[in-house]
């Protein structure tokens, strides 16, 4: 597994620290290591990639780093903050997408703040705003089986960003499209972390 770094900032909100992080995964003699004293620092504002073959850990890392699975030794933090479970702060884009089909685009993204009581106009406001930062105006009204499957990850991707994550963690999030998409939506994301604010790691 590689780990390939962006330049970094001074700003002190997204940093993560991966400290001699092994996680287990299985139970008795099926039981195997997937990761084995992984050790690193992520400053905010880097974007970093993790690169190496099928079956090294990527996901299996970004799921503990998500707080979906917990490490065997070792510790994450997230400045500072030891992960104890799922949070808003660290967001996290799958290659499928979770959107609910019954739901529009707009409401798909301002799902988040409506479960934390925000106002529906407040909420609906701050949807759109995310929307048009993913470069999907004029789409709020559209469900997903409306959208390509680049529009559906960029619907995914504001929805998680309108938590306002300190972290936003991404599994292969284009994978499952064509080279062209795959590739437009490397430029599209690479866009919206240059319009993000500066305290974000990604």
């Amino acid at each position: 597994m590689n780990i390939r770094v962006s330049d970094v900032s001074t700003e002190t909100v997204g940093r993560i620290d991966v400290a001699h992080v092994s996680i287990l995964l299985g139970e008795g003699a099926e039981a195997f290591e997937a990761v084995r004293d992984l050790d690193f620092t992520v400053e905010p504002r880097q974007f970093v990639c993790i690169l190496g073959p099928s079956g090294c850990g990527k996901s299996t890392l970004l799921g503990a780093l998500a707080g979906h699975l917990p490490v065997t030794q070792g510790r994450f933090l997230v400045d500072g903050r030891p992960i104890l479970g799922p949070s808003p702060d660290r967001g996290i884009v799958f290659q499928q997408h979770t959107l609910f089909p019954w739901k529009r685009a707009r409401d798909n993204v301002a799902f988040g703040p409506k479960m934390r009581g925000m106002g529906k106009a407040e909420r609906r406001h701050a949807a759109d705003a995310l929307l048009k930062l993913v470069g999907l105006s004029g789409f709020e009204r559209f469900y997903p089986s409306q959208l390509s499957g680049g529009m559906q990850q960029r619907v995914e991707i504001a929805r998680v960003l309108i938590n306002e994550p300190r972290v936003l963690l991404m599994d292969e999030p284009f994978g499952a499209l064509d080279a062209q998409t795959r590739s437009m939506m490397q430029e599209v994301l690479l866009d919206i972390w240059a319009k993000i604010p500066p305290q974000r790691s990604l």
